[in-house]
């Protein structure tokens, strides 16, 4: 059986390899799409991810003690059953294993009183497109660049 994925707030010492998980998951996405190495903004950056803990939104990933990936997310400050998730990633080491999945029902598990979910990913970014779809978002809209997912409702 699969050792069960542990969702917490990130801590100081977490975040240098949840940087480096960051940036290596994002930088694989040329195999599935996009142009360039890259991710969305400020993926590789230790400040931002100091930011992000310091606020709150950073979650780490962790299977026996092991960091697999994080989660950023955002609570709607008026709608405590309204959440953002502004991005999650799996390191490459532990891609195709479920994780993702587990990820996402962790997030889940820890926000209870959550009735709707959003998120977006890249039109060209087949792998996040075909996830999404699996674990129930459906699309709500898309522009040239975005497609918007909602899961729930309100």
């Amino acid at each position: 059986t699969r050792s069960m994925l542990i969702l917490t707030r990130t801590t100081n010492d977490q975040i240098p390899t949840l940087v480096g998980i960051s940036k290596a998951a994002f930088d694989s996405d040329v195999a599935v799409g996009a142009s360039t190495a890259g991710g969305p903004p400020e993926y590789d950056s230790a400040e931002w991810h100091v930011e992000m803990m310091n606020q709150g939104h950073l979650f780490t990933a962790t299977v026996e003690g092991t960091i697999v990936g994080g989660a950023i997310l955002f609570e709607d400050e008026n709608n405590p059953s309204f959440m953002y998730v502004g991005r999650i990633f799996i390191s490459p080491r532990f891609f195709r294993k479920g994780y993702g999945m587990e990820l996402m029902k962790q997030v889940e598990a820890i926000n209870p009183n959550v009735t709707m979910w959003c998120l977006d990913t890249p039109v060209w970014n087949q792998r996040t497109n075909n996830f999404y779809k699996k674990i129930g978002y459906t699309e709500k809209n898309r522009d040239e660049e975005t497609i918007f997912y909602q899961k729930g409702s309100l």
